[in-house]
């Protein structure tokens, strides 16, 4: 298996957008660009950041998918482009806190999948992104999102495909808390410390996850999963 990856994609599609993959790993990049040409979508790519930011200034692109990895990251600020022109980023992330990566960028739309990340995510939150804010139905993005599921964090608001989901405080909070780690199990310690920031009976947390899987998997496939002696996950 592929360093940093852990899923064969899933039948997401691209319409022609331009990409360009910025990954230093050779192995990672050449999967990137396969699987999202497959996907209907144009692919370049460049293995450093400087590199990266000598092809954004010389063609226009609607994607950048960037490996935070790379040791000259600040390439990439000392020579970008106007903000205005600024493609959205797709962060290849090895950590959860990504407000302070790159803020020479400026603003723009941006999100990120964690290491070891999913061919299908990455499709999924590339599709997000590229259709951008007002296009079609559903949210503006300003959160991290798995496959069809999307958080606002700036309006704490969350929808299921175009599907607005009416959440509590807790219920978004523990949403949230399950998507940041998706695919790893949680454990009922974790969610009350995360939720509450003190200890509750089991009980309480069992009814807060009931809750929340009545109002998130009302469509195919559910997403939230119960592993019995050992917690919850968000997964496929």
């Amino acid at each position: 298996m592929r360093r940093g990856v852990r899923e064969r994609p899933s039948a997401v599609r691209g319409d022609g957008q331009h990409v360009l993959v910025i990954v230093g790993d050779r192995e990672i990049s050449d999967l990137l660009t396969t699987t999202l040409e497959l996907a209907g979508y144009r692919v370049g790519t460049a293995r450093t950041g400087a590199e990266g930011m000598e092809r954004v200034a010389g063609h226009r692109f609607d994607l950048l998918v960037l490996d935070t990895t790379l040791p000259d990251l600040t390439a990439l600020a000392r020579g970008r482009r106007r903000v205005a022109d600024r493609p959205p980023v797709l962060f290849l992330a090895m950590c959860e806190y990504l407000d302070s990566l790159l803020p020479e960028l400026g603003p723009g739309r941006e999100d990120y999948v964690t290491m070891p990340f999913r061919i299908a995510e990455v499709l999924a939150r590339a599709q997000v992104l590229l259709r951008g804010p007002g296009r079609g139905r559903g949210p503006a993005r300003r959160g991290p999102c798995y496959g069809d599921l999307v958080l606002n964090d700036a309006t704490c608001q969350a929808w299921r495909g175009p599907r607005a989901l009416d959440l509590t405080p807790a219920e978004y909070r523990l949403l949230r808390h399950l998507l940041v780690n998706a695919d790893q199990v949680l454990t009922k310690e974790q969610i009350c410390r995360h939720v509450w920031g003190d200890g509750r009976a089991d009980n309480a947390i069992e009814k807060l996850i009931s809750r929340l899987r009545q109002k998130v998997d009302q469509e195919e496939p559910p997403l939230i999963h119960t592993r019995r002696g050992f917690g919850y996950l968000l997964g496929r």
